[in-house]
């Protein structure tokens, strides 16, 4: 088996990662700096990884060619990379298009276009799952969330048209709560901690869901 994350290098990301290698999956691990290190640190373990350096909003084309050269056809895709945007986050009228683009741009149109490129190869082979890391910012409304809410609900919408375009692909949109993340701590630095899933915890319960 093998798994394509994206945003692996650190939080839900890189535990999902570690969780996955554990179950002999071959992770193939995507992040803009930091996959080396997660690799070595899974390959120590016993594990199968390999790694590649790129921004998924522009590199969706060489992260698939890689992938699937380094561990062969592509079996799972995690769409976890994802921005809020700047912080302190802001409400809409203060932000800027530009910021919204880009945010767009990592969220929502990274996992297009990777989605584009692998879920053909899956398709005929009659088998294949991509899962998109939303939030339950994508379905509440929470003031000065907006960039980063929208790009969540889009997502999660753009799984369920995936799944009704390409039904021998199973397309899941899973929201894995609250985490003690560097993240989290960025939107919310008064947060209490201690109340925090940890990622690990996390990725064992996504693990469960996409591999039953």
């Amino acid at each position: 088996m093998t798994a394509l994350i994206t945003g692996a290098s650190r939080g839900l990301g890189r535990a999902l990662a570690i969780e996955l290698a554990r179950r002999d999956v071959h992770v193939v691990l995507v992040a803009r700096s930091g996959v080396d290190e997660v690799v070595h640190e899974i390959e120590q373990q016993g594990g199968k990884a390999s790694g590649i350096t790129a921004d998924g909003a522009g590199d969706a084309a060489r992260i698939a060619g890689e992938a699937t050269g380094l561990a062969g056809p592509i079996d799972v895709v995690f769409h976890n990379a994802s921005t809020l945007g700047p912080t302190p986050l802001r409400a809409l009228l203060q932000t800027e298009a530009g910021d919204l683009q880009r945010v767009l741009d990592v969220n929502l149109l990274a996992p297009f276009r990777l989605t584009q490129l692998l879920a053909g190869p899956m398709s005929l082979r009659g088998r294949g799952t991509v899962v998109f890391i939303s939030s339950d910012a994508a379905v509440e409304a929470y003031p000065t969330w907006g960039a980063y809410s929208i790009s969540k609900a889009a997502g999660a919408h753009l799984m369920r048209i995936w799944a009704k375009e390409v039904p021998s692909v199973r397309f899941l949109s899973i929201d894995p709560g609250e985490m003690d993340t560097a993240m989290h701590a960025a939107a919310m630095p008064d947060a209490d901690r201690t109340v925090l899933q940890q990622p690990e915890e996390v990725a064992r319960q996504i693990a469960l869901e996409v591999y039953p």
